[in-house]
């Protein structure tokens, strides 16, 4: 774990460096705050107050936070920008993965009770599907390539640093597909019968997508709509969000800490553009059902707040995780070669 230098911690700098220190990541601070501490309490003796110093601490420290999560350029330590840059598209695209999930899930359930009146609604759907399934297998395929690397330590000694962090992928993943088993159960879609029709869809999917994005609901502004539901279905609304940040936390620890070959490289750069495609595919669709006149029969396919914010939060999300790459690109860290 980085930490400040000693001399940081034992100087007894006053609040206001300690503020303006703040601004910078910690692995910055490690590296250079003893020194830039030392400058601030010169600047501080000769001129106690300057706005434009402050203004300039903190835009240059919110640059090196983001160079350190490689969304700005010329990073300091290319091979560990390179580490984090990788983690970071990976939490980007983890947040579109399970909002996009919700929102499919709806329109998956919807589809399975009523045919769309508005004509938009199915290719949108089908859109939407083939851009998660895409998805999918670019993740399992990169799953793949880090399962590789980290045995490939493991076999060469260096295995012990990934422990703790994929030990917790483990949990994490392993909550997410027992709870999402059991509560699939509970699906509205079923008793339907026109998903495979009009959606093409198997309905298990449909099932755990719903079961494990179930968290992602309106209902937690409506706490006493929200106390109708059975308790264990309440307590996994809790548990599922949790289990996914540990999943997402975990596995960019462990992209962080990993050491890929040439090959795995150039085979993870070529998956981020699969992946990257498919998220401007199901961004497409879900726009295209966003736009659509009708709520349909019974309000199925009605648009609401939460599905606004998590068209939103996809966005968001895209944007982070293009950003990212392009950080990537121009730093050459997608060249198997490095």
């Amino acid at each position: 774990m980085t930490t400040e230098p000693t001399g940081i911690r034992g100087a007894g700098l006053s609040w206001r460096v300690r503020a303006l220190l703040a601004w910078y990541p910690a692995s910055w601070r490690s590296r250079y705050g003893e020194e830039f501490a030392e400058l601030l309490i010169a600047e501080l003796a000769e001129r106690p107050r300057s706005p434009a110093r402050a203004a300039n601490v903190a835009v240059t420290g919110l640059r090196a936070r983001l160079a350190g999560a490689g969304l700005a350029s010329h990073p300091l330590d290319p091979d560990a920008a390179a580490r984090t840059t990788r983690a970071t598209i990976a939490t980007a695209a983890a947040v579109f993965a399970a909002f996009g999930a919700a929102m499919w899930s709806q329109l998956a359930i919807g589809v399975q009770w009523a045919v769309p009146d508005d004509r938009a609604i199915t290719p949108a759907l089908d859109l939407m599907t083939c851009a998660l399934a895409m998805f999918a297998a670019a993740t399992l395929l990169a799953a793949c390539t880090v399962i590789w690397a980290a045995a490939t330590m493991c076999v060469r000694g260096k295995g012990r640093r990934l422990l703790w962090p994929g030990a917790l992928v483990v949990i994490g993943a392993s909550t997410l597909i027992i709870g999402g088993r059991h509560f699939e159960n509970g699906w509205p879609g079923t008793g339907g019968h026109l998903l495979l029709v009009h959606g093409g869809v198997p309905g298990g999917i449909a099932a755990f997508g719903w079961a494990t994005t179930l968290w992602i609901t309106s209902y937690w502004a409506h706490p006493s709509m929200l106390a109708a539901f059975p308790a264990a279905e309440v307590a996994w609304m809790v548990l599922c969000p949790a289990a996914g940040c540990c999943l997402v936390a975990s596995s960019a620890a462990l992209l962080r800490r990993l050491e890929l070959s040439r090959r795995a490289l150039g085979c993870q750069t070529w998956l981020s553009r699969m992946a990257a495609v498919s998220m401007v595919v199901f961004f497409c669709g879900a726009l295209c059902w966003l736009a659509a006149a009708s709520g349909g029969p019974r309000s199925l396919f009605h648009v609401g707040a939460i599905d606004q914010a998590g068209a939103a939060i996809l966005a968001l999300a895209g944007g982070v995780a293009a950003r990212a790459a392009l950080t990537w690109r121009a730093a050459g860290l997608t060249r198997p070669g490095r």
